[in-house]
Parts: C-alpha cells; structure tokens; sequence
C-alpha cells in the first residue's frame, strides 16, 4: 500500500505545472500526442485518489482452449477522502459482469476506454474499510510480441500441452483483471486463486498455500504474496513444468527458497544454468542490500518469450544460452545469462522501489541495466565493468529524453536501458567516492523499501547524500536528448601548455567535472561550465592529452596546436 498522491489539489499541481515543462522541451515527439483514454489510465484523478488498494483477492478459471478467463477480484480499500464513486480499470475488450458491494448490494457502473467508474450504495467515510467484487469474464488480448507488447501468450509445448503466460508491463494489468492500474498503488497483499485444466498446474508469485481439486479433473492453485506487489508484476504460468528447488542463505542465516520451473525437455540444462542464481544474489546483495522479498521466495519460470521480472516469478527464455538470447555487445557480456541478471536485479529496482508514474520507469531500467555492470565488476573486475557499460554506446539513440510526460501512461525513451547504464556510471564518476556511491544505491533500497516513488526523490536522495546539486546532471541526462560536449583546446609553447575548455550542452548551468591527463598517464579533475576556463600546465605534450571516456558518457572536440616559442603569440 503506497498511495503517493492522496489530494486532488496535489494531482492538479503536478499536472497544470509539470508536464507543461517537458512538453515544451519535447512537442516534436509522438509521445506528446495523447488522449482521453491515455488520461484515464495515467492520471491520479479524485476518482483514484479517494481510496487506497489494501488488498486483492483473484479468483479465476483459464480456460486454454478457448483461450478465455472467468472469474472475480475481491478489491479491498481504505477510504482517503468520503466519495460514493470510483475507477477500477478493464480493458474495453472484457466484460463486467456484475459488480457486488460488500453487503451484496449491485453497483451500478458506466464505461469510457479502459475505465470502470462504480457507483457505491452509499457515501463511504474517510478512514473506513471496505470492499467490492468485481465479476467478469472474457478473451483477453493476445500478446503479438511479447514481452514488449502486452497481452496472453496462448502454445503448447513440446508434447502438444497447453502453455499459457502472460505480459503486461506498459499496456497495463487491467487487460486481463480489473484493478487500479496505476503504479503508485500498490496492495500490502494479494491472494491468486487460478483454476486450470486437468493435469495443468499454475505457478504465480508469492507461496502456495494450497491446491484445490474441482469437478472434471480442474485444480485450483492458490498463491498468497505476503508483500506490496505492483499490478503489472502479478503472473500466471499455466503448462506441465519440472520443479527442482534450493536454498539460499544470506549472512543473517535467514533462508532463501529457490524454486525453478521449467520444461521437462530442458531440465538438465536448467539445473546447470540456474547456478548463476546464488551469485547473482550474493553480488547483489552486496551492492543494494538483502533480497527484498524473503518471505515469497524466489522463482525463475521457463516461458515463451525473452523474459519479464514478475516480483519473485520471473519468467525466463533465455534458451539456457549466455549473454541475451546468445549474443551481447561486448565479450564479457557472453559471461553469464543476461535474463537472469537483468530481471533479477529489478526484484531491487522496479519491484522493491517502485516507481508511481510510467514517466518514471528510468528508475527500474536505468539501475536495473547498471546492475548488469555491477554483476560484471563482482565477479571479473572494474576493467572489465567498464567495457561491458561502453559497449553499450552504439544502441543509444538519443532521440527523445529518458524521462516521459507525466499523467498519460507513457514511458521515456528507451535509451533509459544503455544510456541510463552509462548515465549511472558517469555519476558514479563525478562523485568519486565508490564507498559513498554504494552507500547511495543501498540507502534508496532502505529509505524506500516496498515503496513507490517519483524519480525526482532519487534526485533529491543523491543530492542529499553528497551534498551538491547536480540538477543540472538530471536535467541534462534525464530530461534533455543530447549528449555533453566538451571543447577542448589544448596549445603548447615552449615549455608551457595550456588547456582552453567549455561544456556546449542544453542546460546553461552545466558544469560536469571530468578527468584528463594532466601528464602522462596522470589523470585529473578539471571543471568545466559552459564558459570558457583556462589552465597552465608545466612540460606536458599535446599528443599525450586524453579524457577519460570510459568514465563519462560525453562527447568530445580537442583541438590541438603548437605555437613557437619564439613568436609573439601568446598561449592561452
């Protein structure tokens, strides 16, 4: 339970102040060309922000071959301020079937795009507890590339059964179950309930509690997630799997379960890859903090596609190959199985921490892409770190900022994967202080625990923490598109040399420290602004003049000259 925004007044704030800000710095993108229905699902309107998600209880019936569900949410809130009406959001495409109030009491309802809004039988109180159940039923969306594109995924596998799973992140949860599908509300606790063919079974999040045989041969598997959990994060795997399963031990002596579903055909394969899991865990541990998510457990699920992060259910279709899907932009990256990394890490960047607005989702991609480096510099070395981190320099594209509009649903560009990679290192390098970095990454874990947050706390977080403002950082790599240029000219004569350099960036208070040699091999802090500055140095060679690049994420122009010491130009 995390509702971040309670006040309409707040709501209107952020919308009328802060959005314009960056719709005047990106009209030309096809992102600023919302609608109605991209309002309904991305703005904390009263209707969202009267109450407060406690608790889901889903209880449905998937049908493979007529690839449909049927069923019912049990939504339990706490009222923020009185109302009699609220949102819950489902995809145009199912049907409501009939919606219950507490005391049996059939609301009436109406329908616009992907919103539900529900009249209550009466006016509820601020600070009261109550529920509604939500009945419907339908074929949801197919998913025509998933994991990018939302929706079920209907196969078989190998031996003709049934394989079903589903992708949502971005297109929203409420294309498969009515909830409020916004990110900055999350329950404190969910029960799945998923009925299934005969000899199918269903792995979800969180621990199985029990499984229920029905008429005709149909389970009932019952999964309760005893932490926040958010929407798009909630899963379903329906398939005949083989499970094997270990523990992990953190320092504490607390256990870890570890659970591992996968093809029957695949097994053996599995066993060896999913080794990577404990040193994935150890190293991550190490820089963020201790596995957030204890009491659920840890799964990965074999699935149909690349793979998603469902909190403590990852799916996984990385073919038991090294690097993602068999290839990688550098050589170290055919060192261990990207999926498993990568999607792991956002069990801490994404599913731990949590971020209220899609606009945002550079929190969960950017650090869970750096995780990746980190993961790298544990186990091979910061040399090697740093190749993996500019590596990915060529699949940048700088064409829209990290950051999205706000209130409409939309997500930033996704340079927020490699450049947001690269972005985090950069930082990592102006602070120059890696206890106090990783002391950083750790207190966002603690501070924000099972949280959601704006980006603009992690701002505030790092600036806090530091002491300085880099703002000027943020704006310029999160809400800008190009790329820092330093302009540099180095000149020699006689015995002196002399460095004239300026940042040329969009942000006019942009004054990025950077490290160059100021002798050979000798690498230093110099400060730059967006005017130029100038500085003498004794006996150093023009030709020997390097930046450090593999530290920052820049571009750069060095002029070089040399002037004779006997002419009357002055060196400057």
């Amino acid at each position: 339970m995390n509702l971040k925004f309670n006040i309409t007044l707040i709501t209107f704030f952020i919308c009328f102040f802060s959005f314009p800000l960056f719709a005047q710095q990106t009209l030309n993108f096809e992102w600023e060309r919302t609608s109605r229905q991209d309002t309904l699902r991305g703005m904390l309107t009263p209707l969202r922000t009267n109450y407060d998600v406690t608790y889901y209880h889903l209880d449905i019936k998937i049908n493979p071959s007529k690839k449909s569900i049927n069923g019912y949410n049990r939504i339990n809130f706490k009222v923020v301020t009185p109302f009699n009406k609220m949102q819950i959001d489902l995809f145009p495409n199912m049907k409501v079937n009939k919606i219950l109030f507490e005391d049996g009491t059939v609301c009436s309802y109406t329908r616009e795009y992907g919103a539900v809004f529900i009249t209550l039988p009466k006016k509820l109180e601020k600070g009261s507890n109550h529920y509604i159940d939500f009945y419907y039923s339908g074929k949801p969306q197919i998913a025509n590339r998933p994991p990018w594109d939302g929706g079920f995924t209907w196969k078989t596998d190998k031996q003709g059964n049934p394989w079903v799973v589903v992708t949502c992140q971005g297109t929203g949860a409420s294309l498969w179950w009515p909830n409020k599908d916004h990110q900055s509300d999350e329950p404190d606790s969910m029960l799945l309930s998923i009925t299934v063919p005969k000899g199918l079974e269903n792995i979800s999040n969180g621990k199985l509690r029990k499984i229920e045989k029905l008429p005709k041969g149909w389970s009932k598997y019952n999964w309760f997630i005893s932490s926040p959990i958010n929407n798009y994060n909630v899963t379903i795997n329906v398939g005949k799997f083989s499970h094997f399963s270990d523990t992990y031990i953190h320092k504490d002596g607390q256990e870890l379960s570890l659970d591992y579903y996968v093809m029957p055909e695949n097994l053996e394969k599995a066993k060896k890859q999913f080794k990577e899991v404990k040193k994935m865990l150890t190293a991550f541990e190490y820089y963020f903090g201790k596995y957030p998510f204890y009491k659920d457990g840890y799964k990965l699920i074999e699935a149909p596609h690349n793979g998603m992060e469902h909190q403590g259910a990852i799916a996984y279709g990385n073919h038991y190959w090294l690097g993602y899907v068999g290839r990688t932009s550098s050589a170290v990256g055919l060192k261990f199985d990207f999926i498993i990394i990568h999607e792991s890490a956002h069990e801490w960047w994404g599913n731990n921490v949590t971020s209220n607005d899609v606009a945002d989702m550079w929190v969960h991609e950017s650090f869970g892409a750096y995780a990746e480096a980190l993961y790298v510099e544990y186990y091979w070395g910061h040399d090697e770190a740093l190749k993996y981190i500019n590596g990915k320099k060529q699949n940048i594209r700088n064409n829209k900022p990290i950051i999205g509009p706000f209130n409409v649903n939309k997500e930033g560009s996704g340079d927020m994967y490699n450049k947001g990679q690269l972005v985090l290192n950069t930082l990592r390098s102006i602070i120059d202080n890696d206890s106090l970095w990783f002391s950083i990454l750790r207190g966002i874990q603690k501070k924000y625990y099972h949280k959601t947050i704006d980006g603009v706390d992690i701002f505030n977080y790092i600036n806090k923490k530091t002491g300085n403002d880099y703002n000027y950082f943020f704006e310029q790599y999160f809400r800008k598109t190009s790329v820092p240029e330093l302009n540099i000219i180095v000149t020699k004569k006689g015995k002196e040399t002399s460095l004239r350099y300026k940042w040329k960036t969009e942000v006019n208070d942009f004054k990025m420290p950077v490290k160059i040699t100021t002798a050979k091999d000798k690498y230093e802090f110099i400060y730059p602004t967006t005017s130029w500055k100038i500085s003498i140095i004794k006996s150093f060679d023009p030709v020997d003049f390097k930046i450090a690049e593999d530290l920052f994420y820049i571009k750069t122009k060095i002029f070089q000259q040399y002037i004779d010491p006997k002419s009357s130009i002055p060196i400057k």
